[in-house]
């Protein structure tokens, strides 16, 4: 690979899913669904028919709330196997599907090893993420991730979010007074604190065995 393409990937808008901080609220699905219904709004949503439907869902793995969605493949199956041309590539980068150009063949289901694009009878044709391409094109973030109130959604470019990652862990590692030229590291033990704060997760094995509905 080349340098160049390789600056070209690390400018390349992605979202980054993190599942430690997913709480599974499922606001990334509502959010979704409402952005691709007619009139944009959630009120207004759940009386159009048919019903606007999420182009990402939450799967539960193990312990984790995971979102799963399309990964925008740089030699995407679902383009390669669709026999109308309905699957294509946009200039971003984003693979797209024209809902006018598909018969519902389910090849892109098929084919996908994410299991991401999927049939719904009530329009007649496949649905997957588009990347709220057109909100970002206007320079908005897309709408699963602008929803997300614990941000385990991030959008930027592959550049930016490595950075933020890089810097996160890092963070985790160092705490304490800094010193020039002494750094102090966390002791590891396995006695909690009474200080310290709940982890997101302990709060979510606490509830693992409460049901809401």
């Amino acid at each position: 690979m080349s340098l160049l393409s390789m600056n070209t990937d690390l400018e390349k808008p992605t979202i980054y899913i993190n599942p430690e901080k997913c709480t599974g609220c499922r606001s990334c699905e509502i959010a979704c669904a409402v952005e691709h219904s007619m009139s944009k709004d959630l009120f207004g949503a759940i009386f159009e028919k048919p019903t606007p439907k999420p182009r990402i869902k939450v799967v539960v793995a193990d312990f984790f709330n995971v979102p799963m969605r399309c990964q925008h493949c740089e030699d995407a199956p679902c383009e390669r196997v669709c026999p109308t041309g309905a699957i294509k590539k946009s200039e971003e980068g984003f693979v797209v599907l024209n809902s006018n150009k598909c018969i519902g063949c389910l090849m892109c289901v098929m084919a996908c090893p994410f299991g991401h694009p999927k049939y719904e009878p009530e329009y007649k044709v496949v649905l997957k993420c588009d990347f709220c391409i057109d909100r970002v094109r206007a320079g908005k973030e897309p709408a699963c991730v602008e929803a997300c109130p614990t941000k385990a959604l991030k959008f930027g470019t592959l550049e930016e979010l490595l950075d933020e990652i890089r810097k996160d862990r890092a963070e985790q590692l160092i705490s304490g007074l800094k010193i020039p030229g002494l750094i102090y590291m966390k002791p590891v033990s396995e006695e909690k604190k009474e200080e310290e704060k709940a982890r997101l997760m302990d709060v979510y094995m606490a509830y693992s065995e409460v049901r809401w509905y």
